[in-house]
């Protein structure tokens, strides 16, 4: 039985439990890493507390920290309840994902690579954990970051982000594939912003170690 880690973005993960499910129903090992990205935007303004990012990591304040647990308590919720009883909720924090604190960022980290019981107990028992993505602190992490980092500890065969647009856009087309080379290359010329910064070096560093990546319909390839 494969595993896949499954990395889908607050602005999809309404409608990410179909092709979750389709994973789970041909025999794969899904375990799930989810964002809450608009949300915690959308909130932190209605609050009145600035919203910051620097190479797509939130710069994350404790009255904004606040805000990112309890975005991703709704959409945890969410989520679980539209996969059904296979699904379990977990907040990394709360099983012992370690992360290395950064500086300048306030209370974010960068996720190392790891393997959480409670994530392989859920696995084992044929459930599909839905992981939160903060780290021991508690620190904020980047869900693309934490994806990369769970799969990449768990031995996953692939990692897959599930996003809103088709794939990596470059050049005002979709890439169908990549190498890490490149795409190194290409997230240091500053041609590119935004949440696909994250998913680009998240999918390099899986790539890296073994795991088969692919952003929407572009593959990562080491």
């Amino acid at each position: 039985m494969s595993r896949v880690v499954v990395k889908c973005g607050g602005a999809v993960a309404a409608s990410a439990a179909p092709s979750i499910l389709g994973l789970v129903g041909d025999g794969h090992s899904v375990c799930v890493v989810h964002g809450a990205g608009p949300q915690i935007s959308a909130e932190m303004r209605r609050r009145g507390i600035e919203v910051e990012f620097v190479h797509g990591r939130r710069v994350t304040t404790a009255g904004a920290l606040e805000v990112v647990r309890s975005s991703f308590e709704d959409v945890n919720r969410a989520l679980c309840s539209a996969l059904g009883s296979a699904a379990v909720g977990l907040f990394g924090d709360e099983i012992g994902l370690a992360a290395t604190p950064i500086a300048g960022l306030g209370l974010v980290g960068e996720p190392l690579p790891s393997s959480p019981p409670a994530v392989e107990d859920a696995l084992r028992a044929g459930r599909v954990p839905v992981v939160a993505p903060l780290a021991v602190g508690p620190l904020n992490v980047n869900a693309d970051e934490a994806a990369a980092a769970l799969a990449i500890g768990m031995g996953a065969d692939r990692l897959v982000f599930v996003t809103d647009v088709a794939g990596l856009l470059h050049a005002g087309a979709v890439v169908e594939a990549i190498g890490a080379d490149d795409a190194e290359r290409l997230l240091a010329s500053g041609e590119l912003d935004g949440g696909i910064l994250p998913k680009l070096g998240a999918a390099v560093t899986a790539a890296r170690q073994g795991v088969a990546a692919a952003i929407g319909e572009t593959a990562v390839l080491a």
